[in-house]
């Protein structure tokens, strides 16, 4: 088992649900129930896989939860870019948003790679 807290993908992820947030707020009060609600859940996914995880008994179910947080990670990139095309954020917001999910990203790969 892994103290998910300690782990700085974790703390990242976190940091990129608040964002999220802040982000769809200042969305249309008629997505509530769309795009919104697609958007937060999955990026709730990304740290609520992580820590699901890292309470697992071996290093392989860990692994395998972090590959699901990597899926939520793509799936919520994907939203991020539907979003901008439907001119619900700017080409800028994208930008900075997915450089963070990018590396997000990378070090989920990091720790799939490790505890495999």
């Amino acid at each position: 088992m892994h103290n998910f807290k300690e782990f700085q993908v974790w703390k990242r992820a976190i940091e990129l649900v608040k964002e999220i947030y802040r982000m769809t707020a200042k969305f249309p009060d008629d997505e509530k129930f769309g795009i919104i609600s697609q958007l937060r859940r999955c990026a709730v996914s990304v740290p609520s896989n992580i820590a699901e995880g890292s309470g697992r008994k071996t290093d392989k179910d860990f692994s395998n939860f972090l590959s699901i947080s990597l899926g939520s990670q793509f799936e919520l990139e994907t939203q991020l870019i539907i979003s901008k095309e439907i001119g619900f954020i700017s080409d800028t917001e994208l930008k900075t948003i997915t450089i963070e999910l990018n590396e997000i990203q990378k070090m989920t790969r990091t720790l799939i790679n490790k505890f495999s």
